[in-house]
């Protein structure tokens, strides 16, 4: 739930470092106890997913469909990604007052 933390702070005021890596996915839950008890919390886990999801969609101005289809499973972004999707605004580049950059490995990863 830390991307959602990340995507709902103030517009404009939402950061990353070139090198992070933001990952988004539904609710889950380790279940277990009598059936009654296993359905209480599926349903619970549901409601959950169906609010994050109408949060992800506000926060990102993605549609309801391309949210649900990140959010199927873990969605691994780079800083680029998670930008262009919406979750941040920003990637900073240099550090305040030193003029000197941040490190930038993504050049170095597409070698990889």
């Amino acid at each position: 739930m830390g991307s959602l933390l990340l995507t709902g702070g103030s517009p404009g005021h939402r950061f990353a470092l070139p090198n992070s890596k933001i990952m988004l996915h539904q609710p889950s839950g380790g279940v277990q106890g009598m059936a009654s008890d296993i359905q209480i919390q599926a349903e619970e886990i549901i409601r959950t997913r169906a609010r994050l999801n109408l949060l992800y969609t506000h926060h990102t101005n993605q549609s309801m469909r391309e949210i649900e289809k990140t959010m199927d499973r873990d969605t691994y972004m780079t800083a680029d990604e998670a930008k262009s999707y919406g979750v941040v605004d920003h990637i900073i580049l240099t550090r305040d007052g030193s003029g000197k950059k941040t490190a930038d490995l993504s050049v170095l990863a597409k070698t990889l």
